[in-house]
């Protein structure tokens, strides 16, 4: 282990002098690329990435979350779902709206152990609200 230790810094010091003693004036003829585009990039990346780890670290099947949820809203049609981390857990989040109700109903779903974590009914003055919110911080990543 110390020998390790030694040798590391013996090639931290040589390579700093050496760097050091370098003189020439040389100048690079890669153009870097530009910050927005390779930030860009690396936002899609970093989100689609995140989506397909999200994925792997659920033990329940969407389709089982789907049915909990569905259950929890009589005669309820599910508008729309996500798999996301909410509060340090992750969920499935469904929005099912409801025949004869203005506003849907949200149900999160625990998509390591399948339990109902929360139930909020969204007015469509909520929804509108929560919609303008999420574009925001779209528009801000």
């Amino acid at each position: 282990m110390f020998r390790v230790l030694a040798l590391a810094v013996a090639v931290a010091a040589t390579t700093g002098v050496a760097g050091a003693q370098a003189t020439g004036t040389y100048k690079s003829t890669v153009k870097p690329a530009s910050k927005t585009s390779t930030a860009k990039h690396r936002t899609a990346i970093k989100k689609a990435e995140s989506q397909a780890a999200l994925q792997r670290e659920a033990k329940i099947p969407e389709a089982t979350a789907r049915a909990t949820a569905l259950a929890e809203v009589p005669n309820g049609t599910v508008k729309s779902s996500e798999l996301e981390r909410e509060k340090g857990k992750l969920i499935y989040s469904y929005d099912i709206s409801v025949p004869g109700k203005t506003g849907i109903e949200e149900i999160a779903v625990n998509a390591i152990d399948g339990t109902i974590v929360s139930r909020e009914h969204e007015t469509p003055k909520m929804e509108k609200k929560e919609a303008a919110k999420e574009a925001k911080e779209k528009k801000a990543k």
